[in-house]
């Protein structure tokens, strides 16, 4: 039996998974691949904490480099993160003639074009599937299960930590810091959560997601992000509630005429709907098709061993790959002719509006003027309990606006001498067909 060596980059929560995959489901990945996976090396700057896997001696070492350069490894799995030495790694092992598997989504995001062609060139895989919902298989599935559909529209939760606050707030009424304080002390939020509540990380992955279906290779410092922090608060989740719809961090990807639209969002979705349902830490994505209509994966989208089951799965293809002498050259798919991004501002959508005005004749009359004037239309507007301070909240729902236009509206509000705390907005989407 063919003997191939696993080198592991990065010791943490998910590189010890995989580890622990590999040594303890040896004999299932034998039979399933026909090859002796073999965990040859594992490189950490920090080789002495106890991980909770029992790593056979010698294994172990702090030199990254010098693991990628081993004669025993065979297969390099990133899972660094970032797009410093990382990348310098992975670029390492490609031009060594290496298999990579990775998951981070940054570097893919960021540096995908080149590390692909890099790959395409020196004839060897570069894997991805854990980069983008953990244990879900929509890398997978994209790639190749709707691989002969035209993809239409696909909405995703992909960021554990952000779904895990709104769904606290939305059970507790507990303010956002509260939550996110709450996350970070049960370990689901990191003690530096930017890249998690402000929607960066969603971003990445939802850029990922659009390469593999429409081809496209999106500038991720340019593209729409809006994250949870600071955007909304629980009286707008509860209000969201009293509508039937749930708040979500939603990466957002629709195939419209001439143009894609890319962007992330706390979004309203109905409360009733498959993503709206999906609470806690866990992911869910959703894609629209021409032949096979609506399509959903849904599972742990981070974690030790969620995450190290599809890496180890990625491990299992590129082994049998190099077994077999053949290598997907192109894993991220480039268009020849790739559709420009929606700008921010001509994005179409529904809106809620929470709306702060003073309790006096004239006032609502005053901001609906404001709507008509910028064209925006609205479906409803409902005071909200009591008046606090001389101020009542209202909330509206529009119809479909443009985005530009909305923010225009609700500048001019903002101005009235009625007008109180400044306007908050989000997006809704009913995932019509």
């Amino acid at each position: 039996m063919k003997q191939i060596g696993v080198g592991i980059l990065g010791f943490g929560t998910v590189g010890a998974g995989v580890a622990k995959g590999l040594l303890e489901n040896a004999d299932a990945l034998r039979e399933r691949t026909g090859l002796d996976l073999r965990l040859a090396r594992i490189a950490d700057l920090d080789v002495t904490t106890d991980r909770g896997v029992a790593v056979p001696a010698g294994v172990l070492c702090t030199d990254a480099f010098a693991a990628v350069r081993d004669p025993a490894t065979d297969i390099v799995v990133e899972l660094i993160g970032g797009t410093g030495v990382a990348r310098k790694l992975v670029e390492e092992a490609l031009r060594a003639g290496k298999p990579v598997v990775t998951a981070n989504k940054k570097l893919l995001a960021e540096a995908g074009a080149a590390l692909f062609s890099l790959a395409a060139e020196k004839g060897v895989d570069l894997f991805f599937g854990a980069s983008v919902g953990g244990g879900i298989p929509i890398i997978r599935s994209l790639r190749d299960g709707l691989a002969g559909c035209r993809i239409e529209k696909a909405y995703g939760i992909l960021n554990g930590t952000c779904n895990y606050i709104l769904t606290a707030m939305e059970k507790d009424g507990a303010p956002f810091d509260e939550v996110l304080a709450q996350a970070q002390k049960l370990g689901f939020a990191e003690a530096d959560p930017t890249l998690d509540v402000d929607g960066f990380d969603t971003l990445h992955k939802a850029a990922i997601l659009a390469a593999l279906a429409w081809g496209v290779r999106p500038d991720v410092h340019a593209l729409p992000v809006q994250g949870i922090r600071g955007t909304l608060d629980a009286a707008d989740i509860a209000e969201a509630r009293a509508l039937g719809y749930r708040v979500k961090l939603l990466a957002i990807e629709k195939r419209r005429p001439g143009a894609l639209e890319l962007r992330v969002a706390p979004t309203l979705v109905p409360a009733e709907s498959m993503l709206g349902s999906v609470s806690g830490v866990f992911n869910a994505a959703m894609v629209k098709s021409d032949l096979d209509d609506w399509t959903l994966y849904y599972g742990r989208g981070a974690g030790r061993l969620p995450t190290a089951a599809t890496v180890i799965g990625d491990i299992a293809e590129a082994a049998r790959n190099l077994a077999a002498g053949t290598h997907r050259a192109v894993a991220l798919p480039a268009a020849a002719d790739p559709l420009p991004i929606l700008p921010a501002g001509d994005v179409v959508s529904r809106y809620y509006v929470r709306l702060s005005l003073k309790d006096e004749p004239g006032s609502l009359a005053a901001a609906t003027g404001a709507f008509a004037a910028h064209g925006v239309s609205i479906s409803s507007a409902i005071q909200r309990g009591a008046p606090e301070g001389g101020f009542a909240t209202v909330i509206v729902l529009t119809h479909e606006a443009r985005r530009a236009d909305l923010d225009a509206a609700l500048a001019a509000i903002a101005a009235l001498p009625a007008s109180g705390a400044a306007p908050r907005s989000l997006g809704i989407e009913d995932f019509a067909s």
